[in-house]
């Protein structure tokens, strides 16, 4: 029986290795992670600058950023239609919108706003869920989670926008189980937002998990990638600062995804300084396995 067991993982395991290695050789996708298809995140609550709208939009512009995914406070509120001003003065992209849990006044208003503006952003939703329940109680929970998420996808449509299931932890944050959500609800506008700084303990499979999330996939956020990283204090580095990143670009490459590619600052550091760093980061990694691919 244990034999039987070893020759069944061994038919399981050596496939999906070969597939591994193969990625990790194929050609690097510069286009990718080129600066035109980058979209800037964390940079509004997170950001030591403190910039109003009209800052923010005009640092994009200088930095070559062309799209962006806005995440607010209760501070931001009043803000809201002088940002999505800003940015299309300055021809940046309102991509994302980090979106309120549930269908309440906040989340209408900014509905409101996207159709008096005639923007369409992805509108991001998180979830929670505590990570060990039983079958018996995912499914329930799993129900509910896709009954919450489809009344915003319901709103979302008439408005034009999609919305995104957004990894940032618990049951919700598990790839298996928004796949399963989006299987639920069964609504073409919803999709799923990849991120990678709250995807640490999932890195040795990101391959497999590319796969899978790839056909409903909107937005691939990547970060610095650290052996460990979460647990050693590195949840959040700039791009370059991992001991992965070139697997892990390497990797998104291989996959197939072609869409939009965010950074982040995440941090308490000046937002333009951050987005710099990931900039500069961004720029040698590709640089390098670009070069090493010509030599190949």
């Amino acid at each position: 029986m244990k034999f039987r067991t070893f020759v069944i993982a061994l038919f399981l395991i050596i496939p999906f290795a070969l597939a591994v290695s193969e990625a990790q050789q194929a050609p690097l996708n510069d286009k990718l992670f080129a600066r035109d298809n980058l979209m800037a995140w964390c940079i509004v609550p997170f950001d030591a600058g403190k910039r109003s709208p009209e800052e923010r939009a005009a640092m994009l512009k200088e930095l070559g950023i062309k799209r962006f995914a806005y995440d607010y406070r209760a501070e931001h509120v009043p803000t809201f239609e002088r940002e999505i001003v800003a940015l299309k003065e300055n021809g940046v992209e309102l991509s994302a919108w980090w979106f309120p849990m549930s269908l309440n006044d906040e989340a209408k208003m900014i509905l409101a706003l996207c159709e008096k503006h005639k923007v369409h952003p992805q509108l991001w939703v998180m979830g929670g869920g505590n990570p060990n329940m039983n079958a018996a109680e995912a499914e329930v929970f799993a129900l509910q989670e896709a009954k919450r998420i489809r009344e915003i996808a319901l709103a979302a449509q008439k408005a034009g926008c999609k919305v995104g299931l957004y990894n940032h932890g618990g049951w919700f944050g598990k790839p298996e189980n928004q796949i399963e959500l989006i299987r639920k609800i069964d609504m073409p506008n919803v999709g799923i937002v990849f991120n990678l700084h709250h995807a640490h303990d999932e890195l040795d499979r990101l391959p497999a998990i590319l796969e899978m999330i790839k056909p409903h996939l909107l937005v691939l956020n990547i970060n610095g990638m650290q052996t460990d990283g979460e647990r050693q204090g590195k949840k959040i580095l700039p791009i370059g600062m991992g001991d992965r990143d070139k697997e892990v670009l390497k990797t998104i490459s291989a996959s197939g995804y072609s869409g939009p590619i965010g950074i982040l600052n995440h941090t308490d550091e000046d937002a333009r300084k951050r987005l710099e760093e990931n900039l500069a980061g961004l720029e040698t990694l590709v640089s390098e396995l670009s070069a090493k691919k010509t030599k190949n």
